[in-house]
């Protein structure tokens, strides 16, 4: 009697849980799916206020002390650069001006030469800062620059801890924008180095960006982290072969350092600020632009861009910007939805007064077109400025861009531009200060639909995690319902006559049959790595158009393709026989499920928002892939339907027609250039993206296998 109770003990409440799922497979797909978009359509209202976590940032506790004989000093240093640059070109002339006007401050002077490394894809630095050795076989020895710093060190502090202001110049061709850009700063840098309370040491790096502003200060930062025992440099010079440039330069830029040889240094950076103007004739009012994306869609801590919006907003009077996508503020679809949601936060608030769902129609399109735009810059994981540079060494950086009203500086109010811009940046400085760690109170994992307005990391992962929750369950049941069809099989042959032997032998392996499933999946996969290091070995030759390295990379993608093809057979052949077989394309799609299931929580950790994009392509086109040849065979108007599905998803699933879509749908598109999409990828691997890696190693491996499905026979 008891073992006959614990026979028919009932399994744990997780099993059961479980066994419901698998079963209802299509009905929670539908349900996940359907709500992952929702609830990512609704994460503009979702959207909390930004605040201040750290207490001891105080913004905005003191009153500004940049007074306007500090900002007179600055603009003639404007004037001084505008009247040089309008009878020279000469970088050195100009290099030795802003370290004179640095050293009558009383602070330290260095000059740092640096040659940038090349753009050059290497599959083993995407996830790791090259050693000094790596860098010096990648010099770009066509062009080399020099960056001049000044240093202000703290009175009340110990040398261990430094904020630095970053001012990108092009000492060759320059304008009126990069000279209030150097004003500016030059205001900030003229005050910090007379107060009293400074507890951290200012750096002020002025960026040569003949080179490219990223470059220059990526070369810094990397020699100011990896200390060089020889002189100015030495290892720069002897890898090119520059030796005269490099005395010339010396000698033009040196002439007031006492110990020119010297790599000015200061403590850990605690934040760093790149401060740029721009000359955009802003109709209204000045206005400030904040980027904040690092690579692989690193973010600074928010409490950084904060206290920049609180300055800027309710000390300064400026607007503050940020990336939004333009194209979808007149799409007519996202307007109906807005109006949609505000009649239902309307009705709520009926019923409920204390229900605050809803926000108005303009209100969540413009967060919408925010959000998208934050969600796309970050999935990009290229940085939006030289402040991605810093986040490589954990340092909280962002840009700041000034544009000012054409008012500002055609009538002569450059010292009132240079004055408001100088009190943010001291403000902002001034708070980093009064810091005694690290940030680390705030998010460093958000999404920003308005400079004041943000989702954080708990509720924009609800939709990532119910897009791709129906992926193991789709897995399992495809794979439950296979082992059944084995099942039933083996115990018909059980009554047959024991002479069929051969068939005993082929259902008794069927059991073994995601075995060879799995071995496709991962050949496949291995396949994809292959044609991501391709590239790499075809740039060796720089000579090709991109045209022409883009053919012979597909052209050997094809090639490499093969190789499966010999090992596996034909991979568009079912295999003919008994009725378990001609299920084989089931499990495959179940190992392919699993793949991809994997791959998306494994770019989740690396770069959120290229998951969120790779979720929504690849989880509608993995769920409902299917022979083509089945539902043609039906011939139903649903199996049809299915079947048109089914291919759309897989057109708008190939790499380079996802590129042109979305290209369009941003309102970019200016017609199919083949050039484009290789220039593309091109910046994806030399910015070290893992976007680049998840293409070739995930999205790419994925939909091939579901071709492979789709064109089964």
């Amino acid at each position: 009697m008891a073992e006959s109770e614990t026979s028919k003990a009932k399994p744990r409440p997780i099993v059961r849980l479980g066994t419901l799922l698998i079963s209802h497979s299509v009905f929670v797909s539908v349900v996940c799916c359907v709500s992952g978009v929702l609830a990512l359509l609704l994460l503009p209202i979702l959207a909390k206020n930004t605040y201040i976590s750290e207490n001891a940032l105080m913004p905005g506790s003191a009153s500004p002390m940049l007074s306007n004989q500090d900002a007179s000093d600055a603009n003639r240093l404007v004037n001084d650069l505008s009247e040089l640059s309008s009878k020279s070109n000469n970088a050195g002339i100009v290099q030795r001006l802003v370290g004179r006007y640095i050293s009558n401050l009383g602070a330290e002077v260095g000059y740092h030469q640096f040659h940038p490394d090349l753009s050059r894809f290497h599959p083993l630095h995407f996830f790791s800062v090259p050693d000094t050795g790596i860098v010096q076989e990648n010099i770009n020895c066509s062009c080399h620059g020099v960056n001049v710093i000044g240093i202000v060190r703290a009175p009340r502090g110990d040398g261990k801890e430094a904020i630095v202001l970053v001012t990108p110049y092009n000492y060759t061709n320059s304008g009126l924008a990069d000279h209030l850009s150097l004003g500016v700063a030059y205001s900030v840098f003229s005050l910090l180095s007379q107060v009293t309370w400074l507890a951290k040491d200012v750096i002020w790096l002025i960026a040569d960006s003949q080179c490219g502003e990223y470059a220059s200060v990526a070369a810094w930062l990397r020699d100011y982290h990896s200390p060089a025992f020889s002189g100015f440099g030495a290892d720069n010079a002897h890898t090119c072969d520059v030796i005269a440039t490099h005395h010339d330069v010396k000698e033009n830029v040196a002439m007031d350092m006492s110990s020119p040889d010297s790599f000015r240094r200061a403590g850990t950076m605690a934040a760093a600020l790149v401060v740029k103007v721009v000359d955009r004739n802003e109709p209204f009012e000045d206005s400030l632009g904040v980027y904040a994306e690092a690579s692989n869609g690193q973010m600074p801590n928010l409490d950084l861009i904060n206290i920049v919006n609180y300055l800027a907003v309710h000390r300064q009077g400026l607007r503050v910007k940020v990336r939004k996508l333009f194209s979808l503020l007149d799409t007519k679809w996202l307007s109906f939805l807005a109006e949609i949601l505000e009649s239902l936060g309307s009705i709520a608030r009926r019923l409920n007064p204390q229900w605050k769902f809803g926000i108005p129609a303009a209100d969540y399109v413009d967060g919408t077109a925010t959000l998208l735009g934050s969600l796309y810059y970050q999935a990009l994981g290229v940085p939006t400025g030289p402040h991605g540079a810093f986040r490589d060494y954990q340092v909280d950086a962002v840009t700041l861009e000034f544009s000012p009203r054409h008012y500002s500086i055609s009538k002569g109010h450059t010292e009132d531009f240079i004055l408001r811009g100088g009190r943010l940046i001291e403000g902002v400085v001034r708070s980093v200060n009064n810091l005694l760690e690290k940030f680390h109170q705030s998010f460093f994992l958000y999404l920003l639909t308005s400079p004041s307005k943000f989702v954080s990391v708990g509720v924009y992962m609800i939709a990532f995690a119910l897009l791709v929750a129906p992926l193991p369950v789709a897995a399992a049941s495809l794979y439950a319902k296979a082992n059944r069809l084995d099942t039933s099989l083996d115990d018909a042959k059980s009554f047959s006559p024991p002479t069929a032997t051969v068939n005993e032998l082929v259902i008794s392996a069927g059991s073994w049959r995601w075995i060879s499933a799995v071995k496709k999946v991962l050949i496949v996969h291995l396949w994809g790595t292959t044609v991501a290091l391709l590239p790499y070995f075809i740039s060796q030759t720089p000579s090709l158009t991109p045209v022409t390295k883009l053919a012979v990379w597909g052209i050997l993608s094809l090639v490499c393709l093969l190789f499966p093809y010999f090992f596996l057979g034909s991979p568009f052949a079912g295999v003919s026989g008994t009725e378990g077989y001609k299920h084989e394309w089931a499990l495959l799609k179940s190992a392919t499920i699993s793949a991809a299931f994997i791959g998306l929580c494994l770019m989740s950790v690396i770069n959120f928002a290229m998951a969120e994009f790779g979720a929504l392509l690849m989880v509608p086109m993995c769920l409902m892939v299917q022979p083509l040849k089945l539902d043609l065979r039906a011939g139903t108007l649903q199996n049809l339907a299915r079947a048109a599905i089914n291919l759309v998803l897989a057109f708008i699933g190939f790499p380079p027609a996802t590129y042109y879509i979305l290209k369009s749908t941003f309102g970019s598109f200016d017609g199919i250039n083949i050039e484009n999409f290789w220039c593309w990828v091109e910046s994806l691997w030399s910015w070290n993206s893992a976007t680049y890696l998840f293409l070739g190693m995930v999205h790419l491996p994925c939909w091939l296998l579901c071709a492979q499905i789709l064109l089964r026979s």
